[in-house]
């Protein structure tokens, strides 16, 4: 009964989904990068250089008002935009949309980088800095700030969804994910050559290997996420940069040993970006709608550009000029997309597991990851994939739990931050025993309707953002913003 309950539910869901990310919304979230990335000259590349000069702390002052640092706040934002997106989202992508879905993944990075400087921008010019030091800020402030109170009722839709949207897509995919990848390795572990541990884990059956990591995850989680955003900021400019280089540095050693493989993938990539991918034996084909599609979604899971997430953690940084944390948040999607997102691709495209007639047991997600990385690493991508999502799917579990709470905030004040953060835990849990694909799907419905008002605020905005802008660059070109150190 229960499993037909969540099949019937998982099919309503789906087709929410399909309803939510159809051509309105794939052209709305282009339509807005590309405007922004006009009005604001393509910043995405004439600000790339000072934008890691901001990052690197030369222009860090403890006397501004804020909680982070600018290092901090990129990398609390990156803990929730680096995850599960990066290793089982790509696979998902490729697997419904073909190689052609990772050029649309890299057009939502490169015209997300605008969004994410136009969002942070407006987030640090709209927040409120409370007594305490402590800071609120979002979307939801600066529709209602920047757009006038009659927006009031689109601000409070966003917080609704922002809230919803934490208990899904941040916490519920990650810990699902997590679970998933745990009992892989533990299921497919050697018969002859585990240790008393893993024969003592394998007796176990899946449901309740995932219920014990859930709870570890959700036990660890809550350490973190119950001492607020300094704490996180602190775990995450440590875990952030750590996990990255682990991944990356597994993923250009897979690449090193496959290289006569890497330029076929990019050839692949923007082939089948333009061009159908016929149907092969008892397999289906990949259209370029689903190419499109599938790398436009995968791709806004990855980065978050356009959901409005993570201006509420840029919003905390220690900054006196709003457009500085603009800069510094647009590199979010150039670490996340074009960088991580990219090497996983190449990995999976270089293993030839892409192809349905090859791949026969249709391994999907993190699963589809990891075997590509094994097909080179025998023994070892496996292990490289699992701390990957260990690591990724905990980190955005963290911050995730911080928009959430933002959310909540803005609807009904500080008291209820404690109780949200009790019931973020407790879906936390509970995400790492349900179906993927629900969790999946709900993901994407609550994201899409997380960036609709974000999008249309956005654009609302846009003459404000570029105003700053050419202000700032104008400053800087005549030395008014020098480094602090």
């Amino acid at each position: 009964m229960e499993t037909g309950f969540l099949k019937e539910l998982g099919d309503i869901v789906n087709a929410i989904s399909g309803v939510v990310w159809g051509v309105p919304m794939v052209a709305l979230i282009m339509t807005a990068g590309l405007v922004l990335s006009i009005r604001n000259k393509f910043v995405q590349f004439r600000g790339l250089k000072h934008s890691v000069d901001l990052i690197s702390g030369k222009y860090d002052n403890k006397e501004d008002e804020g909680e982070l640092t600018h290092f901090q706040a990129l990398t609390s934002a990156l803990a929730a935009t680096v995850g599960i997106g990066n290793i089982a989202g790509v696979a998902t992508a490729i697997y419904f949309g073909g190689p052609g879905a990772i050029f649309w993944m890299w057009v939502s990075a490169v015209l997300g980088m605008a969004i994410k400087f136009s969002s942070c921008t407006l987030a640090v010019k709209y927040r409120e800095v409370d007594e305490d030091g402590s800071v609120r800020g979002g979307p939801m402030y600066f529709i209602e700030k920047g757009l006038g109170k009659k927006w009031k009722p689109m601000a409070v839709f966003f917080s609704v969804c922002t809230a919803l949207a934490a208990l899904g897509a941040g916490n519920g995919v990650q810990s699902n994910t997590i679970a998933a990848s745990v009992v892989d390795i533990i299921g497919s572990a050697n018969s002859g050559n585990e240790s008393g541990v893993m024969i003592w884990l394998q007796s176990f059956s899946e449901s309740s290997m995932r219920l014990i990591v859930g709870i570890i995850v959700t036990s660890l989680a809550g350490i973190v996420i119950l001492g607020g955003i300094k704490r996180i900021g602190r775990v995450a400019e440590k875990l952030v940069p750590f996990m990255s280089i682990v991944y990356v540095g597994s993923a250009l050693l897979v690449l090193f040993l496959s290289a006569e493989h890497i330029l076929p993938s990019f050839e692949l990539i923007f082939k089948y970006a333009f061009n159908p991918v016929a149907a092969t034996g008892g397999a289906a084909g990949f259209s370029v709608w689903m190419a499109l599609t599938w790398g436009m979604k995968r791709g806004v899971f990855s980065n978050e550009a356009g959901l409005g997430s993570s201006p509420m953690a840029h919003a905390a940084v220690k900054v006196d000029e709003p457009v500085k944390e603009g800069l510094v948040a647009m590199l979010e999607p150039f670490i996340d997309t074009l960088i991580i997102c990219t090497m996983t691709a190449l990995v999976i495209i270089s293993s030839g597991l892409w192809d349905p007639s090859v791949n026969v047991q249709a391994l999907n997600g993190s699963q589809l990851t990891s075997a590509a990385f094994e097909h080179v690493l025998p023994g070892f991508g496996r292990i490289m994939v699992t701390l990957g999502v260990l690591l990724f799917g905990f980190s955005t579990i963290l911050t995730w739990s911080y928009y959430g709470e933002k959310g909540i905030e803005y609807l009904g004040g500080h008291k209820m931050k404690i109780p949200y953060k009790v019931l973020y835990l407790m879906a936390t849990l509970a995400g790492a025993t349900v179906n993927l694909s629900l969790v999946w799907s709900f993901a994407d419905v609550a994201n899409a309707l997380m960036a609709l008002p974000n999008i249309i605020g956005l654009l609302f905005l846009s003459g404000a953002v570029s105003a700053m802008a050419r202000k700032y660059f104008k400053e800087l070109r005549e030395g008014k913003h020098k480094p602090v150190r």
